[in-house]
């Protein structure tokens, strides 16, 4: 049974093929770390889990990326209210995600960088299609 994936450009399922022969790249947006989970949360999780399983049972040598958001501006106003240090909020609701993941036997990425561990190279791809005419700036703000 082959693995069938749907091509948004194509707009039809396709067989899936990697890129590289046996190897696959996950990368899937991760959580925003300003409150506890909720279903969504966990629906994305399992399923990407399962992709991730089935990948490497199938024997594709996979490396799977989930980030996490742990600076945004439902964070940083949840900090304010709470009068702490945003990263404490980020932190603790990391731990939290964890918890929940592991009660759900999910298993962990192969890495799982922080925004804020970025921000460098974040500012750098914004100024990149700024430059080349892909992005605009409004009152301080970027859209693209």
């Amino acid at each position: 049974m082959s693995l069938k994936v749907y091509n948004t450009l194509g707009r039809k399922k396709v067989e899936f093929s990697p890129l590289k022969e046996g190897k696959v790249g996950m990368y899937v947006c991760g959580v925003t770390v300003y409150d506890y989970c909720h279903i969504g949360h966990a629906r994305s999780a399992l399923v990407f889990d399962m992709i991730y399983r089935y990948l490497k049972a199938r024997g594709f040598d996979t490396t799977y990326v989930r980030n996490f958001t742990d600076v945004d501006d439902k964070i940083i106003n949840r900090a304010n209210r709470e009068g702490v240090d945003f990263r404490e909020i980020s932190e603790k609701f990391i731990e939290a995600f964890y918890e929940d993941m592991d009660a759900l036997k999910v298993e962990r990425p192969d890495v799982e960088p922080k925004a804020t561990e970025h921000i460098k190279e974040m500012i750098e791809v914004v100024q990149g299609l700024v430059a080349k005419g892909h992005a605009y700036v409004v009152d301080g703000d970027v859209y693209f």
